[in-house]
């Protein structure tokens, strides 16, 4: 083919673009048609105004949807739509949210064409019903079926002539908007599912004097699942479904079932699995389910030989032995008699399978005698088993009886020579019938047995052995029932029991639910082994537990439902010939003491407390008691002071106590806890009271001991002085002394009672009195020697204070008479009055008189052993009041080591002090070394010194004047 050639002439150009541009300039200065013949089709349900008019070739248009009254506008929007190709007509549909009726609606529309528009239609009005002439109080919409989580607004029309109220959905105030004159809207969002009678919207005036409303349901479409279609006949078809979720709606909004377009309703609604049986098998099958609010569809199909669910066995029977029985039943329908099947049959609670065609018997074996049995059956179709068919009704029957078997007996024997044959209650499948007594019967190889015949409620008897004289005795147990006797249940009985309490008892603890027990094989018990228990407290034909343990077996676990806590058993081993081999006890569970220790009791011992108590009663201990805990009471609280871990030791010493008031408190404890507690108080006293009331008591000893010690010397006076204190002669000095000796011339002193002896020569082979110095007063002399006896001799009382003596003459006169070497009795002391021990010096003579008694060796030893004044330094009167010097205070702090006179003579009174003042101290006595009068004897001058004692005497010089000697 040529190629088509186009020739373009400059000419034909020109004319058609000016054509072009013409045509266009036409169209664009043509104006656009207005929409004609508008018209509105409501459907008040769905809400949906439907609008159609007659356009001219404008694809787009404005719509505008204005409430009348208000003039208020609710839709302005452009849409497209096309003319439909045989009307020509345009037509668009838009949905309102407040239902059609609430008010008045006015429609426009105008063609558009890019920016520029045409004039509006006429204006078309769809009436709503709050027109003045409807003036009745209505709400809208009205019964309206809504799914599940949408929302819906409802509008109040008031009557005319009132005041709008509320508008309530449910129990809800709603917040409400205004659409005209009377009607007023409202939206519920996201509503959930109504009740059964849906839910209640209700409008009411201001004044509560009117009042309308509407219904609406909210629901769900239906939702079926699971469709099975099966035959229980081999006939008929029986298809089952789920209804699924609840959909809310009820009544003539409820869901409706189609199958195989056959209507199929069940009458109950709340029930989930819905039925519908068809006459024959078809084998196909289309479930339709339909509401208000959608639909849905289910199909099924099979072969008739895959899905036979048998019906339940009917008409059940049995023949009945004593170990089995044979249970029979029918069927309903005649075809299962050629159908291959496999049945079920539960007895009590075990199951047993059987097959075979028409199946219509089971035999049930290892049955028990005289025991009810329960039996059901259901079966299946044996090939292309679909499922189990329904099971019958239950079905139950008896067994025949049959002789029990032996009863399970055991012994126990007192220690007064009784014992108790017992057994356990046979069960009901040992007893294979109902037990109609029992038989015992006791016999030894070499008595007569006796026969004992025991009623069926009993399961013991107490028997007397004394009668049987050997060494064990054999009882025989045999059950009884309508169906013959058992075999004898065979016991033996020692009647030598030994001690129980002599064998050793081990500790079994409780463990997962029992005790578990262990022990060494015994070869003598051939027979198996008896572990027997009990509460430990019984003495006396005890309520026996025991179980019996096969031979080899040297374990086990001793569990029993009657095992209490707190409660200690014993436990024993046997053998089947009776023998004991082992023992144990224990708790199978410990508990708290239940009471608290006994007889608390808390004493003083000097500052120490202690406590004291007694023992828990076993049968208040419900555990091993593990030791004590001694607490102190501190307000509310108690403060332990010790633990005691030994439940032994049952006393306790509290130390370091201050003074105050205590309370105790004493806990026993076991495993599981402490008991109560027992508390005692206590105020303990000073320790220094006892101690003062010991002292006064020993002082009181004491001073009676004394007091009759003292009463026997007064009695026995003159021989205690005869026998401590002799007589002794008066020294013998050489000389003559037939003549009366005078006084010494100690000027002024008129008492001396001491005679000096002057003796130019002295002759060592005559007995003589010889002065001891101090230093050797210690060294012991020997009774019998050949040698001259020297006489010592002691002055009583010592004053280590200086003689000073206030007149020279008398001081130079008696320094004479010391000072010589043939002087045989030497003066022992110079007495003075208290006030006399220090003399205050003449000043004329102080010199003389210091030098003369410096110059004089008393005594003729030197300062410490020489002579000692008899009295006791006394204070100075107030006509002396010059200090003593050092040097008297010195000889004064030595006074223990000097030389003691035995009497103490002072002035009488300070009135003969004055008057003697003058006067010198008299010079003491020299005294022997066992006597305690003077050697040399003044009788004027004792008779005065008596008078002044006699005056001044103390309780305490009684004893030396008791037990002293008196001169004639």
């Amino acid at each position: 083919m040529l190629p088509l050639r186009l020739s373009y002439s400059p000419g034909r150009l020109i004319c058609f673009l000016v054509g072009f541009f013409v045509l266009r300039a036409h169209a664009k200065d043509a104006v656009l048609t207005v929409p004609e013949q508008v018209s509105l089709s409501p459907n008040m349900y769905t809400q949906q105004l439907s609008i159609s008019w007659v356009g001219t070739g404008a694809s787009a248009f404005d719509i505008m949807i204005l409430r009348t009254e208000l003039n208020e506008t609710v839709f302005h929007e452009t849409v497209s739509s096309s003319a439909d190709s045989v009307t020509g007509r345009h037509m668009w549909n838009w949905t309102s949210l407040e239902p059609l009726e609430c008010t008045s609606l006015s429609v426009r529309i105008c063609s558009r064409d890019g920016a520029r528009t045409s004039e509006w239609s006429n204006t078309q009005i769809l009436r709503g019903m709050d027109l003045p002439s409807n003036d009745r109080f209505q709400m809208f919409p009205q019964d309206r079926i809504v799914p599940v989580g949408i929302n819906t607004t409802f509008c109040c029309i008031v009557e005319e002539g009132k005041e709008f109220g509320s508008l309530r959905y449910g129990n809800m105030v709603m917040n409400t908007s205004r659409l005209s004159r009377r009607s007023y809207a409202s939206t519920a969002f996201l509503q959930r599912a109504s009740a059964r009678t849906g839910t209640n919207v209700v409008c009411n005036d201001k004044l509560k004097s009117k009042i309308t409303g509407a219904v609406i349901f909210v629901g769900y479409p239906p939702q079926p699942s699971d469709l099975v279609c099966e035959t229980r006949d081999l006939i008929s078809v029986v298809c089952q479904w789920n209804v699924g979720r609840d959909t809310h709606l009820y009544g003539r909004r409820r869901t409706n079932y189609t199958l195989n377009k056959r209507l199929c309703n069940s009458s109950s609604h709340q029930a989930k699995l819905r039925i519908c049986t068809l006459d024959n098998w078809e084998g196909n099958w289309t479930l339709e389910a339909v509401n208000p609010l959608g639909k849905s569809v289910l199909t099924d199909s099979a072969e008739i030989s895959s899905r036979i669910n048998p019906v339940a066995p009917i008409s059940l029977t049995s023949i009945n032995k004593s170990w089995n029985a044979t249970v029979l039943w029918g069927w309903e329908h005649s075809t299962y008699l050629t159908l291959a099947l496999v049945c079920q049959v539960q007895l009590n609670k075990s199951m047993q399978t059987f097959s075979g065609v028409g199946l219509q018997s089971a035999f049930l074996p290892n049955l028990y005698p005289d025991k009810t049995y329960v039996v059901q059956v259901r079966c299946g179709a044996q090939k292309n088993f679909w499922k189990w068919g329904n099971w019958s009704q239950p079905y139950s029957f008896k067994t025949q009886p049959d002789a029990p078997v032996a009863p399970d007996a055991w012994q126990y024997v007192n220690t007064d020579g009784s014992g108790t044959i017992m057994w356990k209650p046979t069960s009901d499948q040992d007893s294979r019938g109902q037990i109609t007594g029992y038989d015992v019967t006791l016999w030894s190889p070499e008595q007569q047995s006796q026969y004992l015949e025991i009623p069926p409620t009993k399961t013991s008897v107490r028997v007397s052995l004394t009668e049987f004289n050997c060494s064990k005795v054999i009882a025989n147990v045999v059950a009884k029932n309508i169906a013959g006797e058992s075999p004898p249940a065979r016991v033996v009985i020692p009647l030598q029991v030994a001690d129980r309490k002599l064998m050793t008892v081990s500790k079994a603890v409780y463990m997962d639910g029992g005790f578990p027990l262990l022990w060494l094989n015994d070869t003598n018990s051939s027979c198996g082994y008896v572990v027997e228990w009990y509460d430990s407290l019984c003495q006396l034909d005890c309520p026996l537990e025991w179980m019996k343990v096969t031979t080899g077996t040297t374990n086990v676990s001793l569990v029993s439902a009657n095992f209490q806590p707190g409660v200690k058993y014993n436990i024993a081993l046997y053998s089947c010939s009776s023998e004991m081999l082992q023992r144990w006890q224990g708790y199978s569970q410990e508990l708290a003491p239940s009471s608290p220790v006994p007889q608390l009791v808390t004493t003083q011992q000097d500052s120490d407390i202690i406590l004291t108590w007694g023992q828990i009663p076993v049968v208040n201990r419900r555990g091993y008691l593990l030791g004590y805990n001694v607490y102190i009471s501190d307000g509310p609280q108690l403060e332990l002071l010790a633990n005691i871990p030994n439940a032994d030791i049952r006393k306790y010493t509290v130390k370091g106590l201050s003074l105050g008031s205590y309370k105790f408190t004493v806990k026993a404890y076991t495993a599981a806890g402490e008991d109560s507690g027992a508390t005692s108080s206590i105020s303990p006293t000073s320790y220094t009271d006892w101690l003062i009331l010991e002292i006064l008591a020993s002082l009181g000893t004491t001073a009676l001991f004394l007091a009759v010690i003292t009463l026997i010397c007064y009695k026995k006076r003159k021989w205690v002085k005869k026998t401590f204190y002799p007589d002794i002669p008066e020294p013998k000095l050489p000389g003559d002394w037939s003549s009366t000796q005078g006084p010494l011339d100690v000027k002024p002193s008129p008492h001396s009672l001491v005679h000096v002896v002057h003796k130019p020569e002295w002759d060592s082979s005559k007995e003589v009195l010889v002065v001891i110095p101090e230093e050797d007063e210690e060294d012991e002399v020997p009774d019998d020697t050949d040698e001259a006896t020297s006489l010592r001799y002691y002055n009583q009382v010592v004053d280590e204070r200086p003689i000073r003596p206030r007149y020279p003459d008398s001081s130079e006169s008696s320094a004479s008479s010391l000072d010589s070497a043939s002087t045989d009795v030497t003066y022992t002391g110079i007495q003075t009055t208290g006030s006399s021990l220090v003399f205050p010096l003449d000043p004329q003579d102080s010199t003389e008189g210091l030098r003369t008694q410096g110059d004089l060796p008393v005594g003729g030893g030197d300062a410490d052993g020489g002579y000692r004044p008899q009295m006791h330094p006394q204070l100075q009167s107030e006509d002396f009041s010059q200090a003593p010097d050092a040097s008297a205070m010195e000889l004064e702090a030595d006074g223990p080591s000097g030389y003691k006179p035995q009497v103490n003579w002072s002035l009488d009174s300070p009135g003969e002090a004055a008057e003697n003042r003058d006067a010198a101290p008299c010079l003491g006595s020299p005294t022997s070394v066992a006597s305690t009068q003077f050697l040399l004897h003044d009788g004027e001058s004792e008779e005065h010194a008596d008078e002044k004692r006699h005056q001044t005497s103390s309780a305490a010089s009684w004893f030396t004047n008791l037990i002293s000697s008196t001169k004639p």
